[in-house]
């Protein structure tokens, strides 16, 4: 009888410890609201990650429309660490299962933090593969962030998410407020735009001889060769007029060479396409000081990166 008792005591206490294993075995999950969803700032992020990512991946005929269920098998995100990090890893261009597709994620992933260099990172393989919108958010601006800086996403995003625990004591959940993307102060965006002026400003005061050569981009033929040359694409030839002979031609030209600029993420909104077409040094300067500058913070970039590849090269 006391045997009985006994044993029947240590299965209990045997029990209670499974259940306290149980306990701190806590799987947390963050989904966004419903209500978040339907933000206006938000779908402008969304659709700025969307376009750059299928502008990056051009070449490779890979159009993504869906965030969360088009990157979740990682061909999209192999893709975008061969074009932005130059790293081909040597993996299956489609994977079928789950487990497959689990196993890309992980070698992706794998070179993204090293670049990333994140110890607090929001998002892992397992959530990106369970299409967790989220997550996705947070890895594709911390690549936009370190990849092409100078790309200015939607500032000021931030979304109402369901933080939800459960745990052998049962579920818990709680409402929190995260951020996708910092608040741009006033202060930085008058510094930037003052930085700009005053650079133009400069420019404006070369002699008269200098400044006649920046006029000869008044037809936009020279200003579309010069965009896609430093972009590295064609613009076809009967998208405009190779030689202008009237106004409405140079007017049609220096618009489409701004809606480019726009659409590479420069900010020329404010310049009008009359403007540079009458010659006006000032809106001609600007615009070319905005293409300059990309490309310019690109070199910088480009050779802080082969740095960082160097060191992470010789540090294995």
């Amino acid at each position: 009888m006391e045997a009985d008792v006994a044993q029947a005591h240590n299965e209990q206490e045997q029990e209670d410890r499974c259940m306290d294993a149980e306990c701190f075995q806590v799987a947390k999950t963050k989904m966004i609201q419903p209500t978040s969803l339907q933000d206006p700032k938000l779908e402008k992020l969304k659709e700025a990650l969307v376009d750059w990512i299928n502008r990056t991946l051009k070449e490779e005929h890979i159009v993504v429309r869906s965030l969360d269920e088009d990157l979740y098998d990682g061909l999209v995100l192999h893709h975008l660490l061969g074009r932005l990090a130059g790293v081909h890893l040597p993996l299956e261009e489609i994977a079928l299962s789950s487990s497959a597709q689990i196993r890309k994620l992980e070698a992706v992933m794998k070179e993204l933090d090293k670049r990333l260099d994140q110890p607090d990172s929001k998002w892992d393989v397992s959530s990106i593969h369970k299409k967790n919108l989220l997550a996705t958010l947070h890895l594709l601006v911390a690549m936009v962030r370190y990849f092409q800086p100078e790309l200015e996403l939607p500032s000021g995003v931030k979304v109402q998410v369901a933080l939800v625990e459960v745990s052998g004591k049962g579920i818990r959940s709680e409402v929190q407020t995260e951020v996708l993307t910092e608040e741009s102060s006033d202060s930085e965006n008058l510094s930037r735009t003052d930085g700009d002026a005053n650079r133009v400003e400069q420019l404006l005061k070369m002699e008269a001889h200098k400044v006649a050569l920046v006029k000869q981009f008044s037809d936009g033929v020279i200003l579309l060769l010069l965009i896609g040359q430093l972009e590295g694409f064609f613009i076809p030839l009967c998208d405009f007029s190779l030689t202008p002979v009237d106004h409405a031609q140079m007017l049609h030209n220096v618009s489409l060479a701004l809606s480019l600029l726009t659409h590479l993420g420069l900010h020329v909104s404010s310049i009008q396409a009359g403007d540079v077409v009458t010659q006006d040094v000032a809106a001609t300067l600007k615009v070319l000081f905005a293409l300059f500058n990309k490309h310019a913070r690109q070199e910088e970039k480009m050779a802080a990166k082969s740095i960082g590849d160097f060191h992470l090269l010789h540090s294995k």
